[in-house]
């Protein structure tokens, strides 16, 4: 499955505890990145600064759907079922 282009749900509903450019300590649930375009799109997707953890979250039809409701409200749902 390829992601939708736009959504950005994983961008912005889950926590990163990676560092990111612009955000050292990392990104909160429901914060949206500071590397997201007004479009949506990762200004560092494929470059070497670009967290680990978010080059290894494949999108799937389980996670993402056919919608960006979908993905906003699984992510959510997995968010606080993992928060410690």
């Amino acid at each position: 499955m390829e992601c939708r282009l736009g959504c950005a749900a994983c961008c912005t509903v889950v926590s990163i505890s990676s560092a990111i450019p612009g955000m050292p300590d990392g990104k909160p649930a429901g914060v949206r990145c500071v590397q997201l375009t007004d479009q949506n799109l990762c200004r560092i997707f494929g470059q070497p600064e670009r967290p680990e953890v978010c080059g290894s979250l494949m999108p799937s039809l389980d996670m993402c759907g056919t919608t960006n409701e979908h993905a906003y409200a699984y992510l959510k749902q997995l968010e606080e079922a993992t928060r410690p």
